[in-house]
């Protein structure tokens, strides 16, 4: 499977908007109810990322991959959001659900890394929800450990657990 990896551009964003629903949908369907995952809205989430884009972009980077023409994945990543300077966060890798496990999301970690250590930093963080099992074992596989951190963030009035993720940068 040939895939190319870029930085986003405008007209990128709305596709990985409704994208990201996709992906949550489908990661998330076993986690938490469905009302939890029928808003945001599909394009609720393009008109987010949107207005979120322009904003962040000179201090985050979102990354796109693409099979056949076609966007397959995105990532995000930035700054720690809570301000450690020697960590920067992978806030967001997410796959089109049909094109799982073909080395699409190794290919967007991979690379992630590699922009967080061409930043300076020293770490990556991310977070993930401590329920989704299939999730862990990917960032486990890629050398990720849990630290120890953990938080609760809501999607709707659902209150869900996450646990962080750390791992050195070369």
């Amino acid at each position: 499977m040939t895939v190319s990896l870029r930085p986003a551009e405008a007209a990128d964003v709305p596709r990985v908007g409704r994208l990201h629903h996709r992906s949550r949908a489908a990661a998330y369907r076993d986690l938490l109810p469905a009302e939890a995952l029928e808003v945001p809205t599909a394009d609720m989430m393009a008109d987010w990322w949107v207005a979120r884009w322009p904003y962040e972009r000179d201090t985050h980077l979102m990354t796109v991959a693409e099979h056949d023409g076609q966007l397959a994945g995105f990532t995000y990543l930035g700054p720690d959001e809570d301000g450690d300077p020697d960590a920067g966060e992978l806030y967001a890798i997410h796959l089109d659900p049909d094109l799982q496990a073909r080395g699409i999301g190794r290919a967007l970690m991979v690379d992630a890394l590699a922009e967080l250590h061409r930043r300076g930093f020293r770490r990556a963080l991310l977070w993930v929800l401590t329920g989704n099992t299939h999730a862990r074992r990917f960032y486990e596989r890629g050398g990720w450990r849990l630290d120890g951190t953990h938080r609760e963030v809501s999607y709707g009035a659902v209150r869900t657990p996450q646990v962080r993720y750390a791992r050195p940068l070369p």
